[in-house]
Parts: structure tokens; sequence; C-alpha cells
């Protein structure tokens, strides 16, 4: 028997099943477009959305050798959908990159207050997260919002589309900004502010509850036997970090992907002053009772839009990746360029749309190969500076768990040791959010006793990537450089922001 971890991604759902012991016994996954029907407005038709997730779990199945025993769902947060008493869907899903609730989100912090909604919920108010956008609905589109039985989450719908009925993990429910971190339930205050009630919301539940067995149409929909109980895990950054082992306090994860997402383990919310002054999110883990606090900023897009931009397509026949040979051919030693990654605007703690990628320092000599390089390190720069906000609220961190399409690169893993200080660690399997997902469900189904176990049999290590202190010495002027960039370039983003 096996188990099936499934990753519900804003642009891509990727299925994988696993042995016991975390070995990839076959993968599916499927890629899904959303709408953009107006300025700052992003869509996607929540049945198309759903028929691309049951063919990736029905492709995954069918490549397996061993029946899938429970199946464990992991989904991207904020995106929902509004539906009757029936569960049919009222209009498309709003996703999680929709920014059309900007005003509906000064009013939520002008009313409540930035601090009360962070003490409760975890979260800085946000245009992205539903409670803003319920009050945009009911402003706008008064028909929809009125109609409404309920409003779900993606991971939600699946469920009722399965037959079941919608609950939802507490660490995907954090992510609705009405969420009360401390006691576990939807907070009053939250929801009579929204004008919501909590009928009108799944009903919320520790990660790695069943949400009941699949009867014989919705198993043979997603291509496992009938009978199969389906669990719910969450958001997928606690889930991704169940996956690389980070179950104890103390523990940190780093999620190398379009965005990179630190996430650190703890035992209570990271409410303080400190996390708040950085824009920290902290709420619930998938392993019941502890907690979670995290910080991301824009990665891996600054890398794919260079060499998709600027690199042209690998050499005929040359065995080695574009990425490969630009990492070879990249010069020792630090570039002197100053790059920020923030094409699409900066991550904590400033959360700034305007801010925007840059580069200081071009020559009439500067190579791709230097470009590239210096993109790394201003990832790695990035990634030191979260990594103080992280460990100003949670505590200090000497080793970081690393997994993602990043973790490919070699030298963009020793620039984030050294550069951040820190010892990073890969492990056997990328797929940790689907992994997570899929431990969950085997405690669940009694595979496992606990999740320690489940740990202790699925996840392994495979390398220790330490700083090097003498080229940490060599940063140390560019790294107090690019610390200096952001505030300087303020006068700017203000002017473009005008």
């Amino acid at each position: 028997m096996s188990l099936m971890g499934v990753d519900i991604g804003s642009s891509r759902c990727k299925a994988v099943v696993f042995d016991h012991r975390g070995a990839v016994l076959a993968e599916a996954v499927e890629e899904y477009r959303p709408q953009f029907p107006g300025p700052a407005m992003v869509e996607m038709e929540a049945d198309a959305l759903c028929a691309s997730v049951f063919s990736a779990m029905r492709g995954a199945a069918s490549q397996a050798a061993e029946p899938v025993q429970a199946v464990g769902l992991s989904s991207h947060g904020e995106s929902f959908v509004a539906v009757d008493g029936h569960n049919r869907p009222l209009g498309p899903a709003i996703m999680n990159a929709d920014n059309r609730a900007t005003a509906e989100a000064a009013w939520w912090e002008a009313t409540l207050g930035r601090e009360r909604i962070f003490q409760t919920t975890g979260l800085i108010v946000h245009p992205m997260y539903p409670m803003a956008k319920l009050r945009w609905l009911r402003l706008h589109q008064p028909d929809v919002f009125g109609s409404a039985a309920r409003f779900l989450c993606i991971s939600d719908y699946l469920l009722a589309k399965l037959g079941l009925e919608p609950c939802i993990a507490y660490p995907l429910a954090c992510r609705m900004m009405a969420f009360d971190v401390r006691a576990l339930r939807w907070s009053g205050e939250m929801l009579e502010a929204a004008e919501v009630s909590a009928e009108r919301l799944a009903t919320p539940v520790p990660a790695g509850t069943s949400a009941g067995a699949l009867g014989r149409t919705a198993a043979g929909e997603i291509g496992v036997p009938t009978g199969t109980p389906i669990v719910v895990g969450g958001h997928d950054q606690p889930c991704g970090a169940l996956g690389m082992g980070a179950i104890a306090p103390g523990m940190v994860t780093d999620s190398l992907g379009t965005y990179e997402c630190l996430v650190a383990v703890a035992r209570e919310p990271s409410l303080g002053p400190e996390a708040m002054a950085g824009s920290l999110n902290s709420y619930c883990h998938v392993v019941a009772g502890q907690y979670i606090a995290i910080a991301y900023f824009p990665a891996g897009i600054m890398v794919k839009w260079f060499c998709d931009t600027f690199c042209g397509d690998q050499p005929a026949g040359e065995a080695r990746s574009l990425y490969d040979l630009l990492e070879a051919q990249a010069p020792a030693g630090p570039t002197g360029l100053l790059i920020t990654p923030h094409l699409i605007g900066s991550g904590n703690p400033h959360f700034d749309p305007r801010a925007s990628g840059v580069i200081v320092g071009l020559r009439q000599t500067t190579t791709r190969e230097q470009i590239y390089k210096g993109i790394l390190e201003g990832v790695s720069c990035e990634l030191a500076i979260i990594a103080g906000l992280l460990a100003d609220a949670v505590g200090q961190f000497d080793t970081i768990r690393c997994t993602g399409g990043g973790a490919r690169s070699r030298l963009g893993l020793e620039l984030r040791a050294t550069i951040t200080g820190r010892r990073l660690q890969t492990l056997d399997t990328a797929e940790s959010v689907c992994l997570g997902a899929a431990l969950l469900a085997g405690v669940a189904a009694g595979v496992y006793r606990d999740l320690e176990e489940a740990v202790g049999s699925a996840v392994r290590l495979r390398e220790t990537i330490a700083p090097d202190e003498e080229s940490a010495r060599c940063y140390e002027g560019q790294v107090r450089q690019y610390r200096a960039l952001y505030s300087a370039l303020a006068p700017v983003r203000q002017m473009l922001g005008t």
C-alpha cells in the first residue's frame, strides 16, 4: 500500500505517491491558468481547477504499483470560492494573488487596528486575505455575497466535490485573517466586522483530520480504492516544513521556489513587537500544539527571468543545463553587483508593491555570468535579512533545512550559507509539501503511530553545507551595501509610485 500527497498550488497541482519509507512511486502534475478580468483582479474557474487537481491525482494513482491507502491534501492559502447551498460555485474563485481589496484592507486596519488583528490572527493586514475580499464582495457584488451559503477555500471546495463535508485544517483556516490562533476557532470579532457568520465558513479541524472515506463514484474520479480516507493537511508551508522533518521547536526550513519562504517552528505563536515590526506571519503548524512563524521574498522568479530573457537556450550537444553552465563559468569571489530580486515587489518586512528589481554596479566589462551570480548574491542577502527578522522574533538558529527548485543550485546554496552564516541541510526528496501531506495521511490511516515515527521513517537528510568563513569576510562590504540599498532607493520608489 502507498500514500498520496497532493500540493494544490495557485498555478499548478502536483500529486505524488510515496511508499511508507518516503520513496517516490509515482507523480503527476497539472497546470491551470488564472483569468484577469480587471485591474488587480485574478480569478479562476473553480470547477476547471478542481478537474485539474483530480486529473493529477488520477494520473499519479494510475502510475503507482501499489494501491493508495490514504490521501493527504495540502493547498496554497487565501484563494476561495462563494458557493450556494448545494456547494455550486456562484462565480469564479478569487485567487490569492488578487489585490482588488486594497481599500477594504485599509478599512480593516483603520477599523480594528493593525496590532489587534495581528494579535488575534497572527497576520499583517493585506488585500490578499479573504476577509478583505469578502468586504469587497459585500460592497461591489452584494448579490453574490448575499446568495452565498458558504465561502470555501480551494481544498474545502474539493472535499465538497468529492461528496465530503467541507472542513478546513487549522493552518489553512489561519490564512483567512479570521481565525484566532490561540483559541483555535473562528474569531467572533473578525467575523462580526466582516458580517459573516461562522456557519458560512468551513468547519476548522486539526491538521491530519480525516474528512471521511470516499464513495465509489468519488474514488473512481481520482483513481483510488473505494473507502480511501481523505485527510486535510492544511497550508502548503507548514506541510512542507513537516515534509522536511521540522517537527520540533527551533527547527527552521527554507522552500526555494518562485518565492523563498523561511519557516520557524515554535511552541507559541510569535506575536511580539519584533514579529510585528518584521511583518511576520505566525500561525498553527500541522504538528498539534505547535506554531510556525514565516517570512518570505521573491527569489527564483528573478533567476528564471534573467535566464529566459538574456541567456538563450542550452547549447546543442551540451549535457549540462543552462544553469549549470552559468555556475561553472561564474567568477570566483564577490561580483560587486547589488541586485534586488523584487520583480513582483518586496517581501518581509516591507511588502512594498512599488519595489522593483534593481541592478547596481554594471560596467562595460560585466558578463552574464557575473549578473547570474550577482542575482544569487542578492537572493542570499535577502535571505540573511529575513533570517535576522525571524531570529529576533523566535530566537537564534544556526541550521536551515532546504528544498525546492533553488536547492538544485550548488552555488546558490553555498552563497546562502556563507552570507547568512548558517548551515544549510538538503534532503533526499524535493517534494516536501506532498510528503508532508502524505505523512499526515499516513498517521490518520494508522500507517505510523505518530508524526515522530513518520518523519523518522520517511525524511532523510542528504548533505550539510557549512558557511565559508574566508568568503564571508570577503562579502562583508557587499552585504553592508546591499542592506543600505533598499532605504537608499526609497525616494525613487516614491516618485515611481506617484
